[in-house]
């Protein structure tokens, strides 16, 4: 039977997200809550802390802003790799010096969990499969939309992913702190693209079968990570960095094995 994500992730889920426990699905923030809390490899140094300083609603847009006009697909990069997933169902390309590596948790039965990994360390993406997926919009929240980019390889249904690079801010959080109050992250979609001020949490998952899978990450404003880029401590900054340009890359890549 597919799962949705490890015990520890399901705990995280259901204790900071608000999915009810006979509800399978992930929901709320908790796509990026994964990525950035239960997608790093144990071999793989953790980001340091957040300083003093933290961010705020008010240090991004408002409102959200206008989706990124398709481009075509970028030519890969000389001496890049090709990664095909265990099951022999899924590739995608990745920078020579970046490492594909198994991640602290069990991928779902049936299904495939990797991370890909810079060359500096840090958990840049992470891939799972046979997910059960699905997630209840009870709450909008103001959103940005920094990158927007359709996937047609993985079109199903009728039904096109797309890559995104996209933001919520969520007034009132839980615990209270105000850097909190900003969700930040990249991935593929199925879900609609959304409209007017508002919009539902981010759910970076894709219809695939048996039933769905997410390849993404999160942006950490505050990431330190030795190596990494310096100096970017904002959406739109972070966006025109190497790091970003590669990563975005190879999930756009993502395709089905064998097609180029």
């Amino acid at each position: 039977m597919a799962t949705a994500v490890s015990a520890f992730c399901a705990a995280a889920i259901l204790a900071g997200c608000g999915t009810p426990a006979t509800a399978p699905a992930v929901s709320a923030f908790c796509a990026a809550a994964i990525l950035a809390g239960c997608g790093t490899p144990a071999t793989a140094p953790a980001t340091s802390s957040a300083p003093a300083t933290t961010a705020t609603a008010s240090d991004l847009p408002a409102s959200p802003s206008p989706s990124a006009t398709p481009s075509p697909a970028p030519t890969v990069p000389a001496g890049w790799k090709t990664y095909t997933t265990s099951d022999g169902t899924l590739a995608f390309d990745y920078p020579e010096t970046w490492t594909i590596t198994d991640p602290a948790d069990e991928p779902a039965e049936g299904g495939v969990a990797v991370d890909l990994v810079s060359d500096y360390g840090k958990t840049m993406a992470t891939l799972r499969t046979n997910l059960v997926t699905g997630a209840e919009c009870t709450e909008k929240f103001p959103f940005m939309l920094y990158d927007s980019e359709p996937i047609p390889a993985l079109a199903q249904g009728g039904v096109t992913p797309r890559f995104v690079y996209e933001g919520r801010t969520d007034p009132e959080p839980d615990s209270g702190d105000p850097a909190d109050s900003l969700t930040l992250a990249y991935g593929i979609t199925s879900a609609p693209e959304p409209t007017g001020d508002t919009a539902c949490p981010i759910s970076h998952f894709f219809t695939w079968p048996p039933s769905g899978a997410m390849f993404g990450g999160a942006y950490d404003p505050f990431d330190t990570t030795p190596g990494g880029p310096m100096h970017v401590d904002t959406p739109e900054v972070y966006k025109d960095t190497t790091e970003y340009k590669y990563v975005k890359q190879a999930i756009t890549s993502l395709r089905p094995a064998g097609k180029p």
